[in-house]
């Protein structure tokens, strides 16, 4: 077997790929909160935890949050005030009864990004609920809805991937996609 070699081998991206490198120092020091125990949750903070984010899971179900434990990610039951702008908030599930809160106690943090999966052109619940709790307007549109690269997602890990995928995009400061 010979050597992968190219001409592009002195390029800082090729050294990285090529190479056993570990995540960027910024990487290790970024949060990422996943909203509800659900299948998507658990394979965005596992593949979040290689991109070297620290994951953390956050159930307000008692039984869902113990039951979750399984996944190997710190599980909390309410959202940490402490939340500063190294966390992403990514909610999860969009059909949960808890979203309200979870949405509104989040935008009261310093985080970061907060986003929440669904179908693009269609007006997601948590408005008019945030709007129920006295969210402002100007809070309510900090969400971002859809979340991830638009690559077509239909299982729980493809949607992971693409969301972790914007994620790293909006944290690099590029737009996603294949445009450079």
């Amino acid at each position: 077997m010979t050597e992968h070699t190219h001409d592009h081998d002195d390029h800082p991206a090729c050294a990285v790929a090529h190479s056993p490198v570990a995540p960027r120092a910024s990487a290790a020091e970024r949060t990422l909160v996943a909203v509800f125990a659900s299948p998507v949750a658990g394979y965005l903070l596992r593949y979040a935890a290689d991109a070297g984010f620290r994951g953390l899971l956050l159930e307000p179900d008692e039984a869902r949050a113990a039951g979750a434990t399984t996944l190997g990610f710190p599980v909390l039951t309410a959202v940490p005030d402490d939340l500063d702008d190294t966390a992403d908030v990514v909610v999860t599930d969009h059909h949960r009864p808890e979203l309200g809160v979870m949405l509104r106690d989040a935008l009261a943090t310093k985080a970061r990004w907060i986003g929440i999966i669904g179908k693009p052109g269609i007006v997601g619940p948590h408005v008019a609920m945030l709007t129920e709790l006295g969210v402002p307007d100007g809070e309510i549109a900090r969400v971002h809805r859809p979340i991830g690269l638009n690559i077509g997602s239909r299982i729980p890990p493809e949607i992971a991937i693409s969301t972790l995928a914007g994620l790293l995009a909006d944290r690099n400061g590029r737009p996603g996609g294949f445009d450079f």
